[in-house]
């Protein structure tokens, strides 16, 4: 079969209501995407498989959720405001606008191929707001460009409402905002998408013991959780340090144009912290940062047994959500050849990460018995509390099951006239396509253990 493209994905998440164009009825909007009833799910799943592991997994790890809309110091004070930007360059001939780092010849025109470009200048990548009855259209706060920067500010208040020793982490899941020059790749890169962060609060003196540990830990989850194959994903590690790094690398996927990036995994040391606390003449701070005369909390860590206090390094984990998203689905899109010149699509989906974890099919609409038993059925999988379980009435049991393939539900479950004489239903698994035939009490076990829950 055919390599899976990105516009075979694209295609099937508009087909299945899994991700449709943003303001599509008005001609849409460059970078904005809206997710549709099993892209939510989706989603959704990823976000609670990230959850699980950093949180519900661990102890040394607490989950924050901070505003979206932010006082504008955090981002002076962060180097956003002054250094988040890209090289912008645009063609004198046709308009076009282009980061100049992501030009296939920074000489050329990606669109017309004219050498009259502008000089590169600046362009600010943060959306900033206007908020106030009196702010008279200037700029006095911000959408957060990520997560990370309201963890740091945050620090104090996690460590003082649930006090941890030294290792501990702090984690968020969230929505964040920057102003793309040129948004591609379908949801890839985009104006408005969710971030997962994690800050792990360390010792200096162990920093390169748990950078190591988070590089092999989130290449597993990778791997483990959300299936995708070890030979399709890569460490990269960083060829120029950002101003606060002290080492970072990304984790890549083997998207179709080649390996980009899905998550990165960052020592900043203690610039974080240090360029938001108050008092920095106290600490001894090892990165270069910003004098702050604004802050009013010492962003600090107080060791009980040797009475120091230090400012700690910070080990980041971060992860594209709607990246993971992308990525999971170009690797479970799969196009099987029945023979006969038939083909089927199949979404080859962990179970835990499916949409709906199982369809309940009654053979006959016109059967009121057969309705009833597959109404049972799904109330009794519905108080599983494991996801979303479907109904399917449409009475043909051939595009039901092309239709669940292709948004990767595990099970579908065959109510059938011998289901009123025996007390049994069809269970056909969507991988294999096998069926097998089982009692209705045992249902809810079965569709627990097949989907991993």
């Amino acid at each position: 079969m055919a390599k899976t493209t990105v516009n075979d994905i694209v295609a099937l998440c508009k087909r299945r209501g899994f991700i449709f164009t943003g303001s599509e009825i008005y001609g849409g909007l460059g970078g904005a995407y809206d997710y549709g009833p099993y892209g939510v799910e989706l989603m959704r799943n990823i976000r609670n498989a990230w959850w699980n592991a950093m949180i519900y997994s661990r102890d040394d790890i607490e989950g924050l959720d901070a505003a979206l809309i932010t006082n504008r110091l955090l981002w002076k004070y962060s180097g956003h405001e002054g250094n988040f930007s890209d090289p912008l360059v645009e063609c004198k001939k046709c308009g076009a606008r282009m980061r100049q780092d992501k030009m296939r010849d920074p000489s050329k025109c990606d669109n017309c191929g004219s050498t009259d470009l502008t000089a590169p200048r600046a362009y600010q990548l943060m959306m900033g707001l206007s908020i106030g009855a009196v702010s008279d259209g200037e700029i006095n706060a911000y959408l957060r460009p990520e997560t990370a920067t309201t963890t740091y500010t945050n620090f104090k208040n996690v460590l003082d409402s649930r006090p941890h020793k030294l290792p501990f982490g702090i984690a968020q899941i969230g929505k964040a905002f920057r102003n793309e020059i040129s948004p591609r790749g379908f949801v890839f890169r985009m104006r408005e998408f969710e971030q997962a962060e994690m800050q792990y609060f360390v010792n200096p003196s162990d920093d390169e013991k748990y950078f190591d540990m988070w590089k092999e830990t989130r290449m597993a989850w990778w791997v483990n959780v959300l299936g995708i194959p070890a030979e399709k994903l890569r460490f990269m590690p960083h060829e120029k340090l950002a101003h606060y790094a002290k080492a970072a690398c990304d984790i890549e996927y083997e998207f179709p144009d080649g390996f980009d990036e899905v998550e990165g995994i960052h020592n900043r040391q203690d610039f974080d912290l240090g360029s938001h606390t108050k008092s920095q003449r106290e600490f001894k701070i090892n990165a270069s940062v910003m004098e702050n005369r604004d802050s009013t909390t010492k962003l600090a860590y107080s060791d009980a047994q040797t009475g120091d206090s230090f400012i700690p390094f910070v080990i980041e984990t971060a992860m594209g959500v709607n990246r993971a998203m992308f990525a999971v689905m170009l690797n479970a899109y799969t196009v099987e050849d029945l023979g006969d010149g038939k083909t089927r699509t199949v979404l080859k989906l962990k179970p835990w990460l499916a949409p709906v974890k199982a369809a309940v099919i009654p053979l006959a609409r016109n059967v009121p018995e057969l309705q009833t038993i597959a109404n049972n059925i799904e109330n009794d999988l519905r108080k599983l509390g494991i996801g979303r379980i479907e109904m399917e009435n449409s009475g043909n049991i051939g595009k039901n099951y092309r239709r669940h393939d292709e948004i990767g539900t595990p099970v579908c479950i065959t109510v059938d006239h011998q289901s009123m004489e025996d007390g049994t239903v069809t269970m056909r698994h969507r991988d294999s396509m096998a069926q097998e035939r089982i009692k209705i009490a045992d249902v809810p076990a079965r569709v627990r253990e097949i989907c991993g829950m």
